[in-house]
């Protein structure tokens, strides 16, 4: 087995997922700002900084995305960032598209940006200690679009930069994300998200990626967040595992579900659902921000200082995350939390 293809079962084993930190500078100021914190690069350090260094990712995360800025980033100890994530048991990496444009074609799409470069900057993150990657693609659900030429465009992009993340000895993350922004119901949530699988491994394949080194990050299939309809968790989860099943190549280690805009608690629930019904091979993880980090963020905005119950907060959504890969987590164990 190759290096890349270790390092892929390493980030989500059982029990584990990862942690996108991977916020731009421009969204850790809007998230710090609504509550009240100056968004500086030592403000936005020391929360990370609390979280990279508590008891959770020893023995829940098995990543942690990081920013352009984190990664070049040291510690109050003097460690750098992939150093102290390392010393944790945990692998660090690094998000490598740089946002995105209007898709030239079709204006109210979006193209993600990043590719120019992107073989140097790889080789510097190896450098700092990275050793996987994550890119992401994002599809808005309408009348009309996704358009095909959205779909082709992204997955192409996708396909080109895990190419160039394996060349750098690294395993790319693979993140379609089928927004859940819309009036949708959860088939056409459903029928979005098997077109955009299918092309995506069709670029895959057409690069040479060597599949057995990815992740794959795809949204939950859900209704849209102004949806009429409500479905319920036994469903959400039925519908995703029958996407994952019919578009996921087998050679795939594993799968690491984005939050996309749930809950906390929804995040945690859907993915325990998913897995008590899981019957493939796949891992079926998480990786998630908010939905990881929200509750600590708005204790640590109270008092700054307070690293321990910022941490305990971070440990549990941790634990609880941690046993939904398993399907062992229930609403009891979530009301255990005290601070």
């Amino acid at each position: 087995m190759s290096e890349i293809e270790n390092i892929a079962k390493q980030m989500i084993a059982k029990g584990r997922g990862i942690l996108a930190a991977d916020e731009s500078t421009g969204t850790m100021t809007k998230r710090l700002s609504s509550i009240n914190i100056e968004s500086t690069s030592e403000n936005r350090l020391k929360f990370r900084e609390a979280l990279f260094s508590a008891e959770g990712i020893k023995n829940y995360i098995g990543g942690v995305i990081l920013y352009d800025e984190t990664i070049k980033q040291k510690t109050s100890s003097g460690k750098t960032i992939p150093e102290l994530i390392r010393s944790f048991g945990s692998i660090p990496g690094i998000k490598v598209d740089i946002g995105t444009k209007k898709l030239a074609g079709s204006p109210e799409e979006k193209i993600t940006e990043g590719l120019d470069g992107l073989r140097e900057r790889l080789a510097e993150y190896y450098k700092l200690g990275a050793r996987f990657a994550k890119w992401r693609a994002v599809y808005n659900i309408s009348e009309e679009y996704p358009s095909k030429l959205a779909i082709k465009s992204n997955a192409h992009a996708l396909a080109r930069y895990a190419a160039l993340v394996q060349e750098a000895k690294m395993v790319p993350i693979v993140e379609p994300e089928v927004l859940m922004d819309g009036k949708h119901d959860i088939m056409k949530c459903y029928k979005v998200t098997d077109g955009v699988l299918k092309e995506c491994y069709k670029e895959l394949k057409l690069h040479n990626v060597n599949l057995k080194g990815t992740i794959l990050k795809p949204n939950m299939i859900l209704p849209g967040n102004k949806s009429k309809d409500k479905s319920n968790t036994l469903e959400i989860a039925k519908m995703t595992l029958k996407c994952i099943k019919e578009n996921v190549p087998n050679e795939v280690p594993g799968i690491a579900f984005l939050s996309g805009g749930q809950t906390e608690i929804e995040a945690t629930q859907n993915l325990n659902e998913i897995n008590k019904i899981n019957d493939t091979n796949f891992l079926l993880s998480f990786s998630y921000g908010r939905a990881l980090q929200q509750s600590a963020l708005k204790n640590w905005a109270k008092n700054i200082r307070d690293i321990n119950n910022t941490q305990k907060i971070f440990n549990h959504r941790s634990k609880m995350n941690g046993l939904s890969t398993s399907a062992k987590w229930s609403m009891d164990l979530e009301k255990q939390l005290t601070v």
